[in-house]
């Protein structure tokens, strides 16, 4: 289900210049801003998850803990710790890792067009996911994520691959 929230359209220096409907923004493929966030735990590794069967892109596939944009009037350190709090139950500190930018079509008609802001969390609780956002959840060793990656790339959205290399990159 794709909602009409209005999320924040940017420019290629990623400036926000505005604010669109979301529906309008996937459908038309406008550059926008958007977060992915990743928790990680002391010993069982990265908290992925499955998204519900009902998204409006992307449903049933694996990525990051958690993603989404950014709303009229939330600056970014508000809105990742209240999406983080909606689909998983839970908050932690975050760290921002860096960004990319990636573009994704889909066999609905939508389009992904996206700067990615990317956060890394430490926690070592149970989630509690939201049964809207999430279908399944699982703790994943890096080393099998990338082996996963590999061999059933088409098991995880567009852009998680490269959330992946972004923390990597930064935790080396």
């Amino acid at each position: 289900m794709i909602t009409n929230d209005l999320i924040a359209t940017v420019n290629n220096d990623d400036v926000i210049t505005g604010y669109s409907y979301k529906q309008e923004v996937h459908r038309l493929g406008l550059l926008h801003r958007a977060f992915s966030i990743q928790v990680i735990h002391s010993e069982k590794g990265f908290l992925l998850h499955q998204r519900a069967f009902k998204k409006y892109h992307s449903p049933g596939l694996w990525t990051n803990t958690c993603c989404s944009h950014l709303l009229p009037g939330e600056e970014m350190e508000e809105a990742i710790h209240k999406r983080l709090k909606h689909e998983m139950g839970f908050d932690c500190e975050l760290n921002f890792v860096g960004k990319f930018r990636y573009y994704a079509a889909f066999d609905n008609g939508l389009f992904e067009n996206e700067i990615d802001h990317v956060y890394v969390g430490v926690w070592d609780g149970t989630p509690k996911p939201h049964p809207d956002e999430v279908a399944e959840y699982a703790w994943v060793m890096p080393d099998d994520i990338k082996q996963r990656l590999h061999t059933n790339a088409h098991d995880f959205t567009a852009w998680f691959g490269q959330v992946f290399n972004t923390i990597r990159s930064h935790c080396r």
